[in-house]
């Protein structure tokens, strides 16, 4: 037989049933909505009528990509569910992106975020920032390609190579055809499958665990698995509550409010209530998400008894595949694409997106029509995919949880954004060069402190971000001095600016001067308290 029917004949007619259908809507989608997409800001932004519900799925699915299918189960089959410690910050995180992030963005009109470091401090500082994004991004989105392709070698024996050529080439498709448009829908629907799959395996995990559930969880609990809130200061440990309510929340807080991918399909949202609802969605949406996950591995755990894996990404593969459920792997791998998928997609847009808009538009041709930077943007998501595809190769040597590694190689880009954005908000005498001197030094310091010394990964963001602010603040007194006026973009002057032309605060329910506090995002610290006692709860009862 040739090694094609093998291949088709070992992961069988059902469970490729199962992926070929949820590929090609994927691939219908894309086609249906490029239909609508004739400008580059319609490739960019949509047709700003998405429902805010769409734009919080989709930045969810965004997120959760197939490294937290993979990568979670693997994390707690070894670290048990105090590796949620580092997933517990994101409505702490969505209070504050939404009081101080979006408004400036949203407001703005701009489509490249970036554009804020240009108004606020100058040109060199938006490349700066653009090109932090478009390297970090090209790499994670890369780790994330690979860790599909380790789906599909490891359930249908198709090589990495072939799968990672397979995988970009569908979401490259239909996000060139559909742009954010495609990019939302098939997100949503991505995000609907993930959830589903994910449930599926959770409940044949707690039908198949040994003693019945009740019984896996008291061993769980005396083997300490079940221990989400570690509580002991330890700043070489990751998966404290200390590094995940404080570290984990600034690093977090960069994602979600410095990261193209993530802010600009909110900005496509109809108005400024919307774009903010599509962030509180995912503000409670993601522990959940991540709980389901981190619970499969410790149930996992269970259900091998603890026994070791050469690989512990593939720990919820291999489940599925020696239950031997009809049907399971066809779900799994369909979910796991879907969690691929929407982060590969939503990534090559706004690669391109920045690229065009913050390179090409602006050092290259400046008088092009829209529809010449439509044709350019869509030969940047060509490009970028091509890109991408070399370093997914590298990611192959990793045996450790593939979440991990990925953190740990956003950890080292965030605390420049933090820094620039800190210093952006809320500092009035940073000028331009001395920002610049500050994210330099706080890369240096971050090198040092990664390579040198023990300190845990999550605290890279907080030390990189403080030092990078406090240099910032003393070279910009030294090199250029005190300033006379707050700029207009800080929270100040934002202040300043609304109360000068008579701009309302507020449009309905919702603040759209940036630093107001919607009466909607006090319920997210609530529902955080609430996150933490219900996890103490669960290992009480246990």
């Amino acid at each position: 037989m040739h090694p094609l029917g093998e291949i088709m004949a070992e992961f069988g007619i059902l469970n490729w049933s199962i992926v070929v259908v949820f590929l090609a809507a994927n691939l219908m989608l894309g086609y249906v909505l490029g239909k609508k997409v004739d400008t580059a800001e319609s490739f960019y932004l949509g047709n700003r009528t998405t429902p805010w519900w769409a734009i919080g799925m989709s930045v969810m699915a965004t997120y959760v990509s197939a490294l937290s299918f993979l990568g979670a189960p693997a994390w707690a089959y070894t670290d048990g569910l105090s590796a949620l410690a580092i997933h517990l910050n994101y409505p702490i995180v969505i209070f504050i992106v939404i009081t101080f992030f979006l408004p400036f963005f949203f407001n703005s009109g701009v489509a490249s975020i970036y554009e804020y470091q240009e108004r606020r401090f100058g040109p060199t500082a938006r490349s700066v920032m653009s090109g932090i994004f478009l390297v970090s991004q090209a790499l994670s989105t890369a780790a994330i390609l690979y860790a599909t392709a380790l789906v599909l070698k490891f359930m249908t024996g198709m090589p990495v190579a072939a799968a990672i050529v397979i995988i970009s080439v569908i979401a490259l498709v239909y996000t060139v055809m559909g742009g954010m448009l495609a990019v939302i829908w098939t997100d949503t629907f991505q995000g609907f499958v993930l959830i589903f799959g994910a449930l599926i395996i959770m409940f044949a995990l707690m039908d198949a665990v040994p003693d019945g559930i009740m019984g896996a969880l008291s061993n769980l609990k005396d083997q300490g698995k079940l221990s989400a809130i570690r509580t002991d200061v330890d700043f070489t440990a990751p998966t404290t509550i200390w590094s995940g309510v404080i570290a984990m929340t600034l690093f977090h807080v960069t994602v979600y409010g410095a990261n193209q991918m993530m802010v600009q399909r909110t900005l496509g949202s109809k108005n400024i209530g919307d774009a903010k609802k599509s962030y509180i969605f995912m503000g409670y949406g993601a522990f959940f998400i991540y709980f389901l996950f981190f619970f499969i591995g410790v149930l996992c755990y269970s259900y091998y008894d603890g026994k070791e894996f050469e690989n512990t990404n593939e720990i919820i593969l291999s489940f599925a595949r020696d239950t031997g459920i009809p049907g399971l792997s066809g779900i799994l791998a369909a979910a796991v694409l879907a969690a691929s998928m929407s982060t590969l997609s939503s990534a090559y847009n706004s690669l391109a997106t920045a690229s065009t808009l913050d390179f090409y538009q602006r050092y290259f041709k400046k008088d092009g029509d829209e529809k010449h930077y439509l044709g350019v943007s869509r030969g940047f998501t060509l490009a970028w995919a091509l890109l991408i595809i070399v370093p997914a190769f590298m990611y192959a040597q990793t045996q450790g949880s593939i979440l991990e590694v990925l953190s740990k190689i956003g950890s080292y880009f965030v605390g420049a954004k933090l820094g620039m954005y800190g210093l952006g908000f809320f500092s009035k005498h940073t000028s331009e060069k001395g920002l610049l001197v500050g994210v330099v030094v706080g890369f240096g310091v971050i090198w040092y402190v990664a390579t040198q010394t023990a300190i845990a990964w999550p605290w890279f963001c907080g030390i990189g971000g403080g030092v990078t602010i406090i240099v910032g603040i003393v070279a910009s007194l030294a090199i250029t001095g005190k300033q006379k006026e707050w700029s207009r973009y800080t929270i100040e002057g934002q202040k300043i600016a609304f109360a000068a032309e008579g701009t309302p605060e507020k449009i309905g329910n919702w603040y759209q001067i940036p630093g107001k506090i919607d009466g909607a995002s006090w319920w997210l610290l609530v529902f955080f308290v609430g996150t933490i006692l219900a996890l103490l709860g669960l290992e009480a009862i246990a």
